[in-house]
């Protein structure tokens, strides 16, 4: 597999003289779902920041199908939809005229856009919603907005931040199932979350943050083996992996 994301010896933060992300590098292949993980404060919403190009590297470099934000922005930020924790809409816009703002932002054509915002409203429950404002909508439903129009466009990159907040049951299935279909199709996923459990079951590999820094990055068989624990989940390793590092679980 050929990588899709790559993140280079990048150092950044606020703060030029005191950076939070130290060193990190990693990538994310074609077709392949990475769990980023790692306590509050570790660095996982600054990295994330730093790839949808919301804060400039103070070294190293970020590509997303071998192109920068610098050299080519428009096909950079084209190339990805984000999914962000907390769900950010327009309270003038209705959820259909959302779905159709993000269409053409990314160039869909109508018969694409028609076809399948009318199955993601159907996936979602939000059928009867279509025509409903924001303020008139609870938190999860406002998420499920976020993530019709992120996959609503098909982009070859997703990076989604806490996407099960807020989401009932039959949400969070829903957006397992489109995960896993459009992974299959060769889309690439980075997700950044606590519920480990749902990572272990659906991610390829893993990068732990903290403080600013890659404790780990691997397959759950390369973290079990570098553990010592061949039946150890994902939780367990992550702990201990903070263990090694001095936090104690409360």
């Amino acid at each position: 597999m050929s990588k899709y994301l790559s993140v280079e010896n990048v150092f950044g933060g606020y703060f030029s003289h005191k950076p939070i992300l130290k060193n990190i590098s990693f990538s994310v292949n074609e077709g392949e779902m990475v769990g980023l993980i790692g306590l509050n404060g570790a660095g996982k919403s600054t990295t994330i920041k730093h790839i949808l190009g919301l804060m400039k590297p103070q070294q190293g470099t970020i590509q997303i199908a071998g192109r920068t934000l610098e050299h080519a922005p428009l096909d950079y930020r084209a190339s990805f939809a984000y999914v962000p924790e907390t769900p950010e809409l327009y309270d003038e816009l209705t959820i259909q005229e959302h779905l159709h703002l993000s269409a053409f932002a990314y160039g869909l054509s109508e018969k694409d856009y028609l076809q399948r915002s009318e199955a993601l409203l159907e996936l979602f429950q939000m059928k009867d919603k279509a025509a409903h404002f924001p303020p008139h909508l609870s938190k999860g439903m406002r998420q499920k907005v976020m993530i019709m129009s992120a996959f609503l466009v098909e982009p070859a990159l997703y990076i989604i931040d806490e996407p099960f907040l807020g989401l009932d049951p039959l949400g969070i299935r829903s957006l397992l199932e489109l995960m896993v279909r459009f992974k299959k199709q060769g889309a690439s996923f980075l997700i950044c979350s606590h519920i480990l459990s749902t990572l272990e079951r659906y991610c390829d590999k893993f990068i732990v943050l903290h403080h600013g820094e890659i404790l780990f990055q691997g397959t759950l068989s390369d973290m079990r083996q570098a553990a010592g624990s061949p039946e150890a989940s994902l939780d367990d390793l992550f702990f201990e992996l903070l263990r090694g590092q001095g936090v104690e679980r409360s």
